[in-house]
């Protein structure tokens, strides 16, 4: 059985997800999927803005500082994983560039968004 602070914490990843949405159809994308979930890990939401596929981690923590620092190494590995079959599974959109965006969400704080935040290992650029 989860308990009610894991419940509230659930509650409120759900809300960030969708005012994130919001936010992301306010600044041009198109949502394609949102909770998208295989096997190899999971994509809060899957976005689209002209020749761009945006693979969307959001974080809602007290603080965009705590936030941020919560997307681990190994969540970006299980991201980028499900990246691969998202695209396996939507070959309109294989042609697309391949970004992975964190939008930060804190209380009484618009989101923060950071585009390219992070390049999956291998790729030149950051990690």
């Amino acid at each position: 059985m989860k308990s009610a602070r894991h419940r509230r914490a659930q509650k409120n990843g759900r809300w960030a997800e969708h005012a994130v949405a919001h936010y992301l159809r306010l600044k041009g994308y198109r949502i394609l999927a949102r909770g998208y979930r295989p096997p190899e890990g999971e994509i809060d939401i899957v976005a689209r803005r002209g020749r761009v596929l945006v693979l969307v981690e959001v974080k809602a923590r007290p603080s965009a500082e705590a936030a941020a620092y919560a997307i681990t190494p190994r969540q970006r590995r299980r991201i980028e994983r499900a990246a691969l079959r998202f695209l396996s599974q939507h070959a309109r959109h294989a042609g697309c560039d391949l970004r992975f965006d964190a939008i930060l969400v804190s209380p009484w704080r618009l989101p923060r968004h950071l585009i390219d935040a992070w390049r999956p290992e291998g790729n030149s650029g950051h990690n």
